[in-house]
């Protein structure tokens, strides 16, 4: 039964983090989250440890661990992997998505565009979150999926900064639509390569963002 918790726990931890649910210097109380979900600070102790072995969070003093903060040098290296392994991954996925899934990743960018109308920055990331997740596990390679995914947790918190700039969310979903276009047409190698146009495009957003930190906190 603990393990099981400890299991729902971690996978609800997991999920925010990959979701963006948290933000880089969050930090997470074990007694806060056990009061919060109901349970005792044991389980929460051990999914929270897992996700600090994993890399996407960090221990600290008094019991509580944080989100990463974001540096430069961290995100790009994050950023290389990831180009060559997403890109993988999306051109493995041609021809294993079925008609069950070409639905689910219209219907998340069909939300994510309403996301974007509205500004609704938690509902677009948890739908960005489930178009790639959906779209990487067709891979069929648990390795490079696993992989993928522990990269994403941590960078996922990061991506709240998308919506900073006013003018950025005309294009949140325009390379999602390319690589469903190609996806559709069994084209992987267009598939990939608007997968790489949306890492390259949005990447160097965030790293444009993080000199402005840099900046800022120079000037301060």
């Amino acid at each position: 039964m603990t393990e099981n918790l400890q299991e729902q726990l971690y996978q609800r931890l997991r999920e925010g983090l990959l979701e963006g649910r948290f933000k880089p210097g969050d930090r997470l109380k074990i007694r806060d989250l056990a009061a919060a979900w109901g349970t005792s600070p044991m389980p929460v102790r051990a999914a929270l440890q897992r996700l600090v072995a994993e890399g996407a969070l960090e221990g600290e003093p008094q019991r509580s661990v944080r989100v990463p903060p974001m540096t430069r040098e961290r995100f790009k290296q994050i950023y290389q992997v990831r180009m060559a392994l997403e890109g993988m991954a999306v051109e493995a996925a041609v021809g294993n998505l079925d008609s069950d899934a070409l639905e689910v990743l219209e219907g998340c960018m069909e939300r994510m565009d309403l996301a974007i109308e509205r500004r609704d920055v938690q509902a677009y990331l948890t739908e960005n979150s489930q178009f790639h997740r959906v779209l990487y596990g067709a891979c069929g390679n648990p390795v490079l999926l696993r992989t993928i995914e522990t990269l994403w947790l941590q960078v996922g918190p990061f991506f709240n900064r998308l919506f900073t700039e006013a003018d950025l969310s005309l294009r949140l979903n325009d390379f999602h639509e390319d690589a469903f276009k190609a996806l559709r047409e069994g084209d992987g190698k267009a598939a990939r390569q608007a997968i790489e146009q949306d890492l390259t495009y949005f990447g160097q957003v965030l790293l444009n963002l993080l000199d402005l930190d840099y900046a800022q906190a120079r000037s301060g």
